[in-house]
């Protein structure tokens, strides 16, 4: 395990270090000056040079971006231009609402991605796998915001069961914040979900005809204990992979769900962050998703390899 992190370890710094590069420059290039939003529609050159000064924007790039860096490291993550706050509380404000989200849908992928995968490879009629893999594709291609939609239409507008604005902390109220939960879930969820199915619907019809499921049919083990116990299994590996893959499409539809379901997560303040210009906290929560996506990615391979006994982790 020390071996497999050492040898992780320059690369991943690597991808934050481009990574910081990118955040730190991407919202600077987009159109629009926070200085000219700060200073108002009546206000001169003389006025935006001044905010400019106040705000260090007036400084080269260059030294910019080392003392956001610097800033980093010492723990401090700067302080918006709008809002008059440090980034630090107003993630801190707002993460509770997004990691609630962002659990319940990756516990939503799994479990209907794994479902729907063993279903389909299970299958014995032809019309049920053929039904399943028509839902599957639909689900793959059809965009998170689009099923959000529909969800609030059928379940909130036509039936009123769920509410489909808002949100209440499950630390608050359990029952009353899984139901605000429910349905941004589901749209946050369907599409990955869709594509974990078909790894493990691959893979699961892959493992079928290898030879020691033939060997435990041979010697009398049921259809049942086989597909569970030694195709699915064996198939696993897939499915930790699909998942830990899916993370990124997560966390980049949250921002938009977020702002269907009216959630007051990360997702909505990258989107206020982008109207207003306050790169300030815009390019910590890029930052932060790609930290996120790099973790997640080093804990899929340790679990893939957990799984599968042939992979040593001291040996990649």
């Amino acid at each position: 395990m020390t071996r497999f992190l050492i040898r992780k370890t320059p690369s991943m710094l690597f991808v934050l270090f481009a990574s910081s590069i990118v955040a730190f420059a991407l919202p600077r290039l987009a159109p629009g000056d926070v200085a000219v939003v700060l200073a108002g529609p009546d206000s001169n050159a003389a006025d935006i040079a001044t905010i400019r000064q106040q705000l260090g924007l007036d400084r080269s790039p260059v030294v910019q971006y080392w003392d956001w860096v610097s800033g980093l490291f010492r723990g401090n993550l700067g302080e918006s231009f709008l809002l008059h706050r440090s980034v630090a509380s107003l993630i801190g404000d707002r993460l509770g609402s997004t990691v609630e989200l962002a659990v319940f849908s990756t516990i939503l992928v799994v479990v209907i991605g794994a479902t729907l995968g063993v279903m389909a490879a299970s299958a014995r009629h032809g019309w049920v796998r053929a039904v399943l893999d028509v839902a599957n594709s639909v689900f793959v291609a059809v965009p998170s915001f689009l099923v959000g939609l529909v969800l609030i239409l059928v379940f909130g507008v036509f039936n009123r069961i769920l509410p489909v604005s808002g949100e209440v902390s499950l630390l608050d109220n359990p029952g009353i914040g899984i139901q605000y939960l429910i349905l941004p879930s589901l749209a946050l969820a369907l599409t990955p979900a869709a594509v974990v199915a078909r790894f493990v619907q691959t893979e699961m019809l892959t493992m079928r005809s290898a030879e020691f499921v033939d060997l435990a049919l041979s010697k009398g083990a049921s259809a049942t204990r086989v597909t569970f116990r030694h195709v699915l299994r064996n198939s696993l590996g897939s499915a930790v992979v699909a998942v830990g893959l899916q993370v990124g499409h997560v966390l980049a539809g949250a921002v938009i769900i977020e702002a269907i379901f009216a959630r007051n997560g990360l997702g909505q303040l990258a989107v206020s962050s982008v109207q207003n210009r306050d790169f300030t906290v815009l390019q910590v929560l890029i930052l932060g998703a790609v930290f996120i996506a790099v973790v997640c990615q080093l804990v899929t391979e340790i679990i893939l390899a957990s799984l599968d006994p042939r992979i040593r982790l001291g040996d990649q």
